[in-house]
Parts: C-alpha cells; structure tokens; sequence
C-alpha cells in the first residue's frame, strides 16, 4: 500500500474503504462479509474509512466503531482515521439557492447530529466530519463551517471538509481559498473528469486533502455490468441507471476497454489507476463489502502508476452527461 499527503494534515492510504455499501441501499448486505470486509483492508495497509450518518441510518458507523474496537481490545497499534458525514436538516436534496445554511444546519442540530454520530463510532472525537452536500448560495457567509470550527476548538472534531453537490460541484472552490474547508470529496473518474479543470488543482494550491468517490461511476467502471444486468429495487443503482442509462454507458465502457487493450490493467484496476494518477488526489474510496473487493481493490495501490500517455488517452472518455442522480 502506498501513503500520500492529506493536503497539509498528515498521510493516508492512497486506497481507502468506502463504507457505503455496507451500512445498505446496495442490495443484501450481510454485517459478517462487512466485517470481514473491513478487517481486510486494514490487515493490506488500508488507513482511511469513509462512512456517512445516512448509510444505513447509522449501521455503517457502528459497524466500523466494532471492528476498531475489536482490534484495539486485541492490541492493534494502528492508526485508522475516520472520515464520516453530516447531512443537511430536512428539506430538498441538494439544498436549493433559497435555502438558508443556519436553517438546514444550524448550531444546535449540528452538536446533536455530531454527538451521534461520536456515539455510533464509539469515539470521543471525529477525525474528520464533512458536511454531505452544499449549494454556492451559502458561500459569501459558510455559517455553518464557522460552527465546526468551533467544535474543532472544543476538541470533538479533528478536520472538516465537505462533500461536494453533484450537480455544482466547482461551488467548493471559494471555500478551500477561504481556508473554511481541509478536506473535499468529489466525484472524479473516467467519465466525470471536470474537477481536473480547476478544482483538484485549487485543492493542491491551498493544502486540501482531497477524498475521490464514485471512481467507478457506481460500479459501471469495472466491466461487469451487462445489457442484461438488473439490480434490485432496494439497490440504489436501479435508480441511477434507470431507463436507457446502462446501455448507453455500456457503449462508452467498451470503448475505454479498447483503449486498454496491452495496457496489463483490468477494468477496474485502470479505473483507480486514472483517479490516483493526479496528484492533487489523497485517497480514493471504492465501495468495499467483502474480502474479495478488498483485496482486489487495495492491490491496485501496489500495481505500476498509469504512464502519462495512458492517462492522456483516457481524457478522451470524458463524458459531460449532466448530473443522473434525480432519476430517470
């Protein structure tokens, strides 16, 4: 496993473990394979966990708090840290311009949505709390980055971040120059290759630890996915990629198949190896939900960096599709 500068707070592991998957919305999750899973990773060098209040309602979380636990109580001297999320308040996903930041996330239930998230984790402190999604509206005065600052002082939050809206993602800019924010996470891959314009370079400019999710565009980046292939009605993919969208996406897979052809790289591991390839990229968080996936995901770190002609011929995949995540 390879380690890379988490902006300018520290290392981590350049392949980190997506916990999505695990807390639910991604079909039938056993909690065994999710240990297991987990375990894992850790054991190949994996360093960085991500995980959200919405993932599973909080199972993710305590999910993750278990198995630290557990191998704390077996005398593990590791250093894991812990990313997690706090969503907005009630009200439309992503927040719209006329919402109000101390409304969606005022000062009371940020302290009570963060001691919850501390209790589900079983730990005093949170290594790093993003807020989980933002909208440009609330920019010119970021209130509630001034509350976890505050938090931050009062020893309960390691570092903040935030994780980027799909549909803006570039509204995260002016918070990194602002010094609000020291991590973000975005969507970068093969396909959505627009943070390379300028925000992975504002990042690297300002010392921002950047998170990268979604590098397999929601799996369609490994190459398993066929015209035939269904996903279950509590799988969140039914919705992404309803109605004509697998197809279309499929067309768009075989052709970067193509370009991969005498590369040595499968699928996904080229997947990976295009995210890592930027340098302002800190880790990158594949969802993990069994021993398989970790061994095979975390085995990338080790694998040769994509030459830089590789990389310059992938950039022609990139796919301005807009934003899916609304449905169909």
């Amino acid at each position: 496993m390879k380690y890379r500068s988490f902006g300018k707070h520290g290392t981590c592991s350049e392949i980190g473990f997506g916990a999505w998957a695990i807390g639910g919305s991604w079909g039938e999750q056993r909690d065994a394979d999710s240990l297991a899973a987990l375990n894992r990773a850790l054991d190949l060098g994996c360093t960085f966990v991500d995980t959200a209040a919405g993932y599973g309602d909080g199972r993710s979380e305590r999910l993750i708090g278990d198995v630290l636990r557990a191998r704390r109580d077996a005398g593990r001297q590791e250093a894991v840290f812990v990313a997690t999320k706090t969503p907005p308040s009630a009200g439309v996903w992503p927040p719209s311009p006329y919402c109000r930041a101390e409304e969606r996330y005022s000062e009371k239930y940020l302290r009570e949505n963060v001691a919850t998230r501390l209790d589900n984790l079983g730990s005093k402190k949170i290594d790093l709390l993003q807020l989980h999604t933002w909208t440009r509206a609330w920019n010119r005065n970021p209130t509630p980055f001034k509350v976890l600052r505050q938090l931050q002082r009062e020893g309960l939050v390691g570092l903040i971040g935030v994780s980027t809206p799909e549909q803006d993602q570039n509204s995260v800019i002016d918070l990194m120059r602002g010094g609000w924010v020291d991590s973000v996470q975005v969507i970068y891959n093969i396909f959505e290759q627009e943070p390379a314009a300028e925000l992975l370079d504002v990042a690297k400019e300002c010392g921002v630890g950047v998170i990268v999710r979604v590098a397999f565009d929601e799996g369609v980046l490994t190459g398993k996915f066929t015209k035939h292939t269904v996903f279950p009605k509590d799988d969140f993919r039914s919705a992404y990629f309803a109605g004509d969208r697998l197809e279309r996406a499929l067309r768009r897979v075989a052709e970067i198949q193509r370009d991969l052809e005498g590369s040595g790289y499968t699928m996904p591991q080229a997947a990976l190896k295009f995210v890592l390839a930027h340098p302002a990229v800190s880790t990158v968080i594949p969802g993990i939900r069994n021993v398989a996936q970790a061994e095979a995901n975390c085995g990338v770190s080790d694998l040769p960096d994509m030459p830089r002609d590789l990389v310059e011929k992938v950039h022609r995949h990139n796919w301005r599709r807009g934003v899916w995540y609304g449905g169909k």
